[in-house]
């Protein structure tokens, strides 16, 4: 049987609260029904990911994403904020989605505590396969001041980003820099209280150095790819990639051309699926060992069908990767660790234990 999936990173309540999808239907639904009624703001790209799709690729867990995006210059966001109190508000409508689906469907559960993840785990050897979601919110804005934190945790969430690409008021991000600031560090130190997952992704390198020094909780880069392939801000160096093994942390890869390759531009040929299975061999190869890197897809999250490997049309066909790197020299062992282990080990650190 083939081994299930864990993808740390999925923009899903962005998708259906923002952009309107439906993600009850098909990918090839929802394309069809986007021929004819383009979503709101940017182009989103033809959709990747939907309920049927991870079902499909046996994706057992996902890290669902609490996105909003503030206002910039030039933002053609449908939905962006400009206070905290606004990004707050924004932020509990994606809450109640995930809340409403779980709710309302036997089959999707809000992953708090081991028992969730044992009870998904196990209904994938039934009839009836169940999805986990792992709540993590990108960017801090949403909490008002640190002290909300217990308010969120109660409701789901057990991860946190402290910033966006274009950095919040806790942290610098990869296209604004900065520093920690002093509610940053606060921030850190409530997280720690209720052993929250600490994610790096978005973070300005100086500030995850110092935020990796200070956390003593569980770290990850739910969705991020390595410097060594594109040169900019986003990506994470060799030593910071080293840095996040040696807290025993895992890094999510992105299909995304765009982070696999240098010279790629948006309407180039797609790359190989192999370009992939090479990212996250230098991974394994930087850190010495297959433990530290997963999957974190962000499909959806800014780029479609058009801009990934291709071989890739949906959340559906990720398990080609298990295929790609047993044919590179895996071991079993280390191909089940990249698609599902590596994540499962990271994400019962920062579940409830009771």
């Amino acid at each position: 049987m083939k081994p299930i999936i864990v993808d740390a990173h999925l923009d899903l309540a962005y998708n259906a609260v923002v952009l309107g999808r439906d993600l009850l239907r098909p990918v090839e639904e929802i394309r069809a029904f986007e021929v004819e009624t383009s979503p709101p703001g940017a182009p989103a790209g033809n959709c990747m990911t939907s309920f049927p799709a991870l079902r499909a690729g046996r994706v057992a867990i996902v890290g669902g994403s609490l996105f909003i995006a503030p206002d910039f210059k030039g933002s053609l966001e449908p939905q962006a904020y400009h206070t905290p109190q606004e990004a707050q508000r924004y932020a509990i409508q994606q809450l109640d989605y995930y809340r409403r689906l779980a709710d309302g469907s036997e089959q999707i559960i809000i992953l708090n505590t081991v028992a969730d993840m044992e009870a998904v785990l196990a209904s994938w050897d039934t009839e009836q396969p169940r999805l986990g979601i792992f709540m993590v919110m990108e960017g801090a804005d949403p909490l008002r001041e640190p002290g909300e934190v217990g308010w969120w945790v109660e409701r789901g969430l057990r991860g946190v980003g402290l910033t966006w690409s274009m950095g919040t008021r806790y942290a610098g991000g990869d296209t604004v820099p900065g520093p920690l600031t002093d509610d940053g560090r606060r921030l850190l130190a409530v997280m720690a209280d209720y052993n929250l997952l600490l994610d790096l992704s978005h973070l300005w390198e100086e500030a995850a150095y110092e935020a990796l020094d200070r956390y003593p909780g569980p770290v990850a880069a739910t969705h991020a790819n390595p410097r060594a392939f594109v040169d900019r801000p986003r990506m994470l160096s060799d030593r910071l990639i080293r840095r996040i093994a040696d807290c025993d942390g895992v890094m999510g890869i992105i299909p995304f051309n765009r982070m696999l390759d240098e010279d790629w531009r948006p309407g180039g040929a797609r790359l190989p699926l192999t370009r992939l299975v090479e990212v996250i061999d230098h991974i394994c190869q930087v850190t010495g060992a297959a433990r530290f890197v997963g999957l974190g897809t962000d499909f959806d999250g800014g780029f479609g069908r058009e801009a990934v490997p291709e071989g890739l049309e949906s959340s559906a066909d990720l398990g080609k990767l298990g295929v790609l790197l047993a044919e590179r020299g895996y071991a079993d062992a280390d191909v089940t660790a990249i698609l599902n282990g590596n994540w499962l080990r990271l994400m019962r650190r920062a579940l409830f234990d009771f």
